[in-house]
């Protein structure tokens, strides 16, 4: 074996055979020096470790957030291992990929040697982590599909800018990323803020007690000295830091319920008569994983940049409407206090433990304006790989405008526009998603010619009723019936 390929032994998961792959890889592919590990799982049906199957790569959402730890044959993954071997990769700073944690990350000395650290976490270099492990992977190097959820469809677009060589064939669930030059965070923040709004709208529409309960939390919050509650781990929990549960409660399927149920059960039992009433405050901390993924915090913003900087596109975006998402200002006038999505603002990194050590490098990063590019619109729009892209027309992470934007400018995409799944449509539905995907590019794989339109047929559906309409449509589900009919 290649001293920078290391691979383990089979072993079993219900229905599965897995066996880890580690490799070693530049940190700057520019350079020479620094290395870095990058772990990658091999997962095949039990019994077919032996075939010879061609490869899939799956690229986890994030960004900063390892691949999936399967427990058994279930979902897409079950789907796709029937007929390949699924690479699971942790993309660099992840999981087992040299990964950037609180401690890892707090033995560089300085803020700037961190930002000048992170700055190789990006997309371009995920990338080029994948063409690596392709080439020595093993003896057959062919080109490989691709699988990309949320965050892993925007490093699937960056592989068909710079690497389509790499590519048999792309699927992208939730994932089609802006792919104008400069810093794309401020036009995703305004174009996410309507349904920002409308989650909001539909969450406190099936919780209407939930207002009431919102606006005691908040106004113990802020009528604690220094304007919060300590938090176990060290930090504060303020206002603005309760209206971040929208970004895991609003956008995802169940969402709406797990967060009832935590407001449900916020507040410890008051034993003794007169006894202060206090949060339970754990429950609160688990929502979210800023002490095991500081990246996603980190390079949030980044995502967006091409040669220019983010400048804290979020926090001004939300300052243009400070008066709205102002929560205690809303709970004095009786007005349901609103969660943001999935935005980063600079004021985490005061109120946040985790995070605290690395504000100056957020604030580097931040700044910093020479951002490599991320996508290449010349050869996107003159791609030949075929791609089958789900489009989420409620997603709250990825703006619908946007992404079918984006999916005109790369060739021979064919985009599939429901609003049966939320963003999480390929953990929630990962058999039927996968499915429409592959079904998709395999007519393009099996000769049928549609590489140059970009407009697909797409299947609508309702209860047990399919019927093929012309384009461009939606796929409605019988249980969202306010989507607009073409």
């Amino acid at each position: 074996m290649d001293e920078c390929h290391k691979v383990g032994d089979w072993y079993s998961v219900p229905d599965l055979r897995l066996r880890d792959h580690w490799f070693t890889v530049p940190l700057d592919y520019s350079s020479s020096g620094h290395t870095i590990s990058v772990f990658a799982r091999e997962v095949v049906a039990a019994g077919k470790e032996e075939q010879s199957l061609p490869y899939l790569l799956y690229l986890q959402g994030g960004p900063g957030f390892e691949s999936p730890r399967p427990t058994e044959a279930s979902g897409w993954l079950k789907k796709a291992c029937e007929e390949y071997s699924v690479i699971l990769l942790d993309q660099r700073g992840t999981g087992l990929s040299t990964p950037v944690t609180v401690s890892s990350l707090s033995q560089i000395p300085s803020a700037d040697k961190q930002a000048d650290y992170l700055k190789h976490f990006r997309a371009d270099n995920i990338v080029k982590d994948a063409e690596f492990i392709r080439v020595n992977l093993g003896p057959d190097n062919r080109p490989w599909t691709v699988l990309g959820q949320s965050y892993g469809g925007f490093c699937a677009v960056t592989y068909l800018s710079f690497a389509p060589q790499g590519l048999k064939s792309a699927l992208i669930t939730g994932g089609l990323p802006p792919i104008g030059s400069g810093c794309t965070g401020e036009i995703v923040y305004r174009a996410c803020f309507e349904q920002v709004l409308h989650q909001n709208e539909k969450y406190y529409k099936r919780f209407p007690r939930d207002i009431e309960a919102v606006h005691e939390l908040v106004n113990h919050l802020a009528g604690m000295e220094g304007g919060g509650v300590p938090l176990p781990s060290g930090g504060i929990l303020t206002p603005r830091g309760l209206q971040t549960l929208g970004l895991s409660g609003l956008g995802s399927s169940a969402g709406f319920e797990r967060m009832h149920y935590l407001f449900e059960r916020i507040w410890d039992p008051v034993l003794h008569p007169g006894a202060k009433k206090c949060i339970s405050l754990k429950a609160f901390e688990s929502w979210h994983s800023w002490d095991t993924n500081p990246l996603y915090a980190l390079l949030h913003e980044s995502i967006y940049c091409q040669g220019a900087s983010s400048n804290w596109s979020a926090h001004r975006i939300i300052c243009e409407h400070d008066s709205l998402f102002d929560a205690v200002k809303a709970a004095k006038e009786d007005r349901p206090v609103l969660f943001t999505g999935e935005m980063i603002f600079p004021w985490m990194f005061d109120e946040i433990h985790a995070l605290k050590p690395f504000k100056e490098a957020a604030h580097f990063l931040a700044m910093k304006n020479d951002w490599s590019p991320l996508y290449d619109v010349d050869s996107l729009n003159n791609n030949q790989v075929p791609v089958s892209a789900a489009v989420y027309y409620e997603d709250m992470f990825v703006n619908f405008r946007l992404a079918m934007e984006t999916a005109a400018e790369i060739a021979g995409l064919r985009p599939w526009v429901t609003n049966e799944f939320m963003h999480s449509g390929l953990r929630d539905g990962g058999s039927q998603v996968f499915d429409q995907l592959m079904g998709t590019v395999e007519q393009k794989l099996g000769g049928c010619s549609w590489l140059h339109s970009p407009w697909p047929v797409i299947e609508e559906r309702k209860e047990a009723v399919s019927v093929i309409l012309s384009p461009p449509t939606i796929s409605r589900g019988a249980h969202m019936s306010d989507v607009p009919a073409e």
